[in-house]
């Protein structure tokens, strides 16, 4: 143990002193404060202010350049040719051309760059307007009969539970747990790219520098390999702290805004403190230590440190499918037989379960199979792993990382034979 926590504490210190880690602690706060600041003082800041308007028809145009909009200043002008002279010479951002027939609009803008897609819905908007307000007029419609013809039908859904016989609404514990389920798809996400390539590299560096049999003279592989792998978890779980600690601080600043009270308005105890979010937050943890195995297998593979990007990537691209499994096909079709499925399978059981908890999909049973399933495959290969690592760790394959494995697997089978016999 004492030789454990001496690997533990090497690893963990050197990393948590990094500039790499603390680059990652900053980033998201980094990225905050940068969206505040730019909505806060620039928010209504554009870069495109003026629009010409040629039309086949003045009067349409006259109407639309006296047009109120606070983003845009729209100016009648003569012809096409006017117009592209204009914006040539840049005192116009952009043209829009209109035709009109009795009851239709259509319109085509021309700038010098993209003007992006808020700019060209607004647009549209104005223009469909337009088009409605000309099509009442044709009908001899009052602006109150058009409005109620156009009004939308309401449409509401509610998810319910039902207690002793009794159908009773959880609508409000089930958006708190859909948006707590997606929140930590997003983090196990961003922690498995962040510190899988940082667990393999670990694993691999001193078995790239040949010190390993120095090391290995003094203590068992597994001991190397367990402490290499719980340093740098504890580096994963320092920042999550850390992120922890941000938020308790965030809440106690903000807490008196109404945006934030309007928020908590729709939380209860029961939902932060419930089990459905205990069992998503548990396959979050869970899911973080299963991908964190497998890149230290994989790191464990490799001959030279530079080659652990590449030992990495099958962790990436799997770890990259059950988040685009959770968070498209999950989030819009939580009934999909694929989803159901892949709740069950270790790897993508983390991203797909919880969705499917959160929307209830699925029952807390279930849940519960699943979790037990991907806690138990997550003790054999963490198992597997440190045997694998005990028979690679000192050996040099240059055939790659599918190689390598195989003969770590072969070497494997011979001691453990020496070993019966």
């Amino acid at each position: 143990m004492n030789k454990l926590s001496i690997i533990i504490k090497d690893v963990y210190k050197k990393n948590v002193k990094s500039a790499a880690f603390v680059i990652m602690i900053l980033a998201p706060f980094l990225v905050m404060g940068i969206f505040y600041l730019s909505q806060h003082f620039f928010g209504d800041a554009n870069e495109i202010n003026k629009i010409g308007i040629v039309s086949d028809q003045p009067a349409v145009a006259k109407q639309l350049a006296e047009t109120k909009n606070k983003d845009y200043t729209f100016k009648a002008v003569a012809s096409d040719k006017t117009a592209q002279k204009q914006l040539a010479d840049k005192k116009i951002d952009a043209y829009l051309k209109l035709q009109s027939s009795e009851d239709k609009i259509s319109g085509k803008l021309y700038s010098r760059a993209s003007l992006g897609t808020s700019t060209e819905m607004a647009l549209q908007q104005i223009l469909s307007s337009m088009q409605t307000t000309l099509r009442a007029s044709h009908l001899n419609l009052t602006t109150a009969q058009v409005q109620n013809v156009m009004e939308p039908a309401e449409f509401k859904a509610t998810k319910v539970s039902f207690e002793n016989g009794k159908m009773t609404s959880a609508e409000g514990d089930s958006g708190t747990q859909f948006v707590f389920s997606f929140l930590t798809t997003i983090v196990m996400f961003v922690f498995i790219m962040s510190y899988s390539s940082i667990i393999a590299q670990e694993i691999a560096s001193e078995k790239g520098t040949r010190i390993m049999e120095v090391l290995l003279s003094s203590m068992k592989a597994k001991t190397h390999y367990y402490g290499k792998l719980l340093g740098v978890l504890l580096v994963a779980l320092t920042q999550l702290l850390i992120y922890g600690a941000a938020l308790v601080v965030g809440y106690r600043q903000f807490k008196d805004l109404p945006m934030v009270n309007d928020l908590l308005a729709t939380v209860s105890l029961k939902t932060l403190f419930g089990s459905n979010v205990l069992i998503i937050a548990g396959f979050m943890l869970v899911g973080i230590f299963l991908y964190a195995v497998l890149s230290a297998l994989c790191g464990s593979l490799v001959s030279k440190p530079e080659d652990t990007a590449k030992a990495i990537q099958p962790v990436m691209y799997l770890s990259m499918i059950g988040y685009m499994l959770g968070l498209i096909l999950g989030t819009s079709d939580p009934t999909n037989m694929i989803i159901k499925v892949t709740s069950y399978i270790p790897f993508l059981s983390s991203y797909s379960m919880p969705i499917r908890l959160a929307s209830g999909t699925t029952t807390i049973a279930s849940a519960f199979i699943s979790l037990g399933i991907l806690v138990l495959f997550t003790g054999v290969l963490t198992i597997f792993s440190a045997q694998l690592y005990k028979s690679n760790v000192l050996v040099y394959s240059e055939g790659g990382t599918l190689s390598a494995l195989k003969q770590s697997i072969a070497i494997m089978r011979n001691n453990r034979k020496k070993q019966i016999s």
